[in-house]
């Protein structure tokens, strides 16, 4: 698969975010390798907060709009999976994979009652062991990039807690693991010696450098919605400006 082949290169994987056609037109033109979609972007766009609270269908329709119109290999964020149901998550997987879609995230936290909180590791990896069965007796091609939350949510022992997580669903079949908001080297070079599987860090204020990532051995940077949030705010100047000026010469 040219998606997981992207995973083995020199240099880390580069993901293109994207959230609608014209986001992913962008990464095309700035010749970027793939592109993953943004659930929080997605459904901000919506109207929701990050957390399932969209329906399956919803994501399902901007992925198929997003699918039409590149031909970049496709990620798709797809949160929890929208259901705690194995099978159920095995049929959303498989819509995408038809939609032309050759990666997911899946991740091991849910967000309940407006507060997000980490799935046991062993019930979460018991999912995963069967979402991997399925779609190897159906023949379904797909990479997993299975995210662990742990630095998000975790305040003690994140280094422990991280490895094991790690190690439980390298053991259920996981093509890569994702470790959003680590920043710190040495965090990082402990994780990817942890694992035969390629990290994904992602986007934060203090993490290094591309080069200096490359050094430490990951394998993939996500941008999440890091830059869609960056556009908002430059869209809420741009318009402010206009406003102040009471003209559009600003735009121009």
């Amino acid at each position: 698969m040219e998606f997981k082949n992207l995973h083995n290169q020199k240099k880390p994987l580069l993901i293109g975010n994207v959230w609608d056609v014209p986001s992913t037109k962008t990464a095309e033109k700035l010749n970027f390798q793939a592109i993953g979609t943004s659930s929080s972007a997605i459904a901000q766009l919506l109207g929701y907060h990050d957390g399932e609270e969209m329906e399956f269908s919803e994501l399902e329709y901007f992925v198929k709009r997003i699918a039409l119109n590149t031909n970049l290999p496709l990620s798709v964020d797809l949160e929890s999976g929208y259901s705690r149901n194995p099978k159920q998550i095995v049929r959303h997987i498989k819509s995408l994979v038809e939609l032309g879609v050759t990666g997911i995230n899946i991740e091991d936290s849910v967000v309940m009652n407006e507060k997000r909180i980490l799935l046991n590791p062993s019930d979460f990896t018991k999912t995963l062991t069967e979402i991997k069965e399925h779609l190897e007796k159906e023949h379904v091609d797909v990479f997993i990039n299975v995210r662990t939350d742990t630095f998000i949510l975790l305040q003690e022992n994140i280094i422990e807690e991280t490895k094991k997580r790690i190690q439980l669903y390298q053991n259920a079949g996981a093509n890569g693991i994702f470790t959003p908001c680590v920043e710190k080297e040495n965090d990082i070079k402990t994780i990817v010696n942890s694992t035969t599987l390629p990290i994904n860090v992602m986007c934060m204020p203090d993490l290094p450098d591309f080069d200096t990532l490359t050094k430490l051995g990951v394998k993939r940077i996500s941008m999440g919605n890091f830059l869609f949030d960056k556009m908002y705010n430059t869209f809420e100047e741009t318009v402010q400006t206009v406003l102040n000026q009471n003209s559009f010469k600003s735009i121009f």
